[in-house]
């Protein structure tokens, strides 16, 4: 069964913008969003701002993905760490994301044969270590495309 995901870690706020996050911090964002940006059918409005960084590289399993941007992370933790419990007090805070899309038959990817398991997945100690100290939430949103795949 193919899938397709990204992680990222993000700070948001109602009230502090990804550029005041980026100053703050040190650390430009790989994305960003401002609050009230996106209009879309229906209106569709971003209800915070977001400062983002984000792995979607392919043929990694979540934990790797994982890895990966708290590489680039740990070395802010600190000035994250302040930040998010910040954001906290305001009615923002800071996530860990994952998001999985099940069965996703996207042109030009491998056929299942060819790519690696990514199935399973952890968490270890250091990265607990870092959700605590920067008071971040986890979340595993996991989508089953199935019903969406063209028939025929």
């Amino acid at each position: 069964m193919p899938l397709l995901q990204y992680t990222y870690f993000a700070l948001f706020s109602r009230h502090t913008s990804a550029d005041d996050m980026t100053a703050r911090l040190g650390m430009a964002p790989d994305e960003a969003t401002v609050r009230g940006s996106r209009f879309t059918e229906p209106a569709v409005v971003p209800v915070d701002h977001s400062w983002k960084v984000v792995c979607r590289d392919p043929g990694l399993r979540a934990d790797e993905q994982i890895a990966r941007v708290l590489d680039r992370l740990r070395p802010h933790t600190h000035r994250i760490s302040t930040l998010a419990r910040e954001l906290t007090g305001t009615g923002g805070g800071a996530v860990l994301q994952v998001v999985r899309y099940f069965n996703d038959a996207a042109p030009g990817r491998p056929a299942a044969a060819d790519s690696p398991n990514l199935f399973g997945w952890h968490l270890d100690r250091n990265v607990l270590d870092f959700l605590a100290a920067t008071g971040a939430e986890l979340d595993v949103d996991e989508y089953d495309t199935t019903g969406d795949e063209p028939t025929g």
